[in-house]
């Protein structure tokens, strides 16, 4: 049997995954980046759940001390900074760039495209033709649309489906270990850490460094801090830059108007512990992501399938974005095995179709008290206007069990 070509739109994680398990199963694979340069140096923290491991394991990356830190306690501090709860977690904590590399240095570098922005898609019963913006034209025998959650692949198909907007942003901070002051490094950098200001949620734990090290002393912290955020009014004046000019829901970093970096830190300070706010207060840009989620009705259309975030977007509570790309990339791969494409196509939809609402149902679920805050205080419930850290706690150490059980689940229903 001739070898057969796929090609891959969306050279981030959920791409390079396809890729890497697509050439193991024998595919002659390209992937095509939209972006002109590497991406190398993008996103932050990453967890880790057992699946992502296996899966890595198959293609041969041995997921090993190098790849990631290892926590063993998680701590809750109050605004004074008191620890007023304390308990055992078992979490390996990862890193977007420590992934990147492990998965782009396998491929061939004419395997690994930049600077080809998707135009459109032509196929009949043959193959399927990848359109460029630069007129450049690439024809295989399967499309794989890998390129996020403003997928432009989806987009063609269906054109009426857009992310849902939460109500809410994770303002993001990352800070190199050696500018972490050493008597916070001593109390909370090895600790997975915890603050609830009221109607929000903040997180921090340690991750690889800007390199992707992970010896001590040169790895970095990294904070996510959930705030409500209305859309019309506070989105955007977030996203408008010091022109004027106004960005939709995401605007690059280093365009964020400086008194909206001094509002936010100023802010920290007041709400949070203070071990923390100095962290965020010493990052140079933090920066902040809306967070949105979304639900295809459909995943394969014809030669084209939808993977990852370009298929559903899971509110990021759920900690497993890279997980269930890992696992819908590992599904294709296994569905399409054989001769018949559109059989294994069909195939890889019923498995991983219900396995991505199931995650946004949860990510809903769990992320519905940050939801909440933008209804007036008499239209909440109780659980609306109160968190418990118990329950807080309690979803964070059961992120594998979860997704375990929609993934078990999932499968049943296919």
């Amino acid at each position: 049997m001739a070898t057969r070509r796929a090609l891959v739109i969306g050279g981030s994680l959920g791409g390079l995954l396809a890729a890497n398990l697509l050439r193991h199963a024998g595919w002659d694979v390209t992937v095509f980046e939209r972006n002109a340069e590497d991406l190398t140096g993008r996103g932050a923290g990453i967890s880790t759940h057992p699946q992502l491991i296996d899966i890595l394991h198959r293609v041969g990356i041995d997921f090993d001390e190098s790849m990631g830190i290892r926590v063993d306690t998680v701590i809750c501090l109050d605004k004074s900074g008191k620890t007023y709860l304390e308990t055992k977690t078992a979490r390996t904590m990862s890193s977007w760039g420590r992934l990147y590399r492990s998965l782009r240095d396998p491929l061939p570098a004419e395997s690994y495209r930049l600077g080809m922005a998707l135009r459109e898609i032509e196929q009949d019963a043959r193959s399927v033709t990848a359109v460029f913006a630069d007129g450049a034209r690439v024809s295989g025998d399967l499309l794989v649309g890998a390129d996020g959650v403003r997928s432009t692949v989806r987009e063609q198909f269906l054109p009426d489906i857009e992310p849902n907007y939460a109500g809410y942003v994770a303002w993001r901070a990352m800070l190199d270990e050696s500018d972490v002051p050493p008597e916070i490094r001593a109390e909370i950098f090895e600790r997975y850490t915890f603050c609830l200001p009221d109607g929000e949620l903040l997180l921090a734990y340690p991750v690889p460094g800007r390199n992707n090290e992970t010896q001590a002393g040169r790895r970095a912290y990294n904070i996510v801090w959930y705030r409500p955020t209305d859309r019309d009014t506070t989105l955007v004046d977030l996203c408008t830059d010091a022109t004027g000019r106004r960005h939709g829901t995401a605007i690059p970093p280093p365009l964020i108007r400086p008194e909206i970096t001094a509002a936010i830190k100023a802010t920290a300070r007041a709400l949070v512990a203070p071990q923390v706010a100095e962290i965020f207060a010493r990052t140079p840009q933090p920066f902040f992501q809306p967070i949105f989620d979304l639900e295809s009705p459909q995943t394969v259309f014809g030669r084209v399938a939808l993977l990852g975030d370009a298929a559903f977007v899971a509110r990021p509570h759920v900690g497993a974005g890279v997980t269930k790309a890992a696992l819908d990339a590992a599904s294709l791969a296994d569905a399409t095995a054989d001769d018949d494409l559109v059989a294994g196509l069909q195939r890889y939809q019923s498995a991983q179709q219900p396995f991505g609402s199931g995650l946004v149902a949860l990510g809903r679920e769990e992320g519905a008290y940050l939801s909440a805050q933008l209804k007036p205080r008499d239209q909440r419930t109780p659980a609306e206007l109160h968190r418990d850290i118990n329950d807080v706690l309690h979803a964070h150490n059961s992120r594998s069990e979860n997704l375990r059980s929609v993934l078990v689940g999932s499968r049943r229903a296919s």
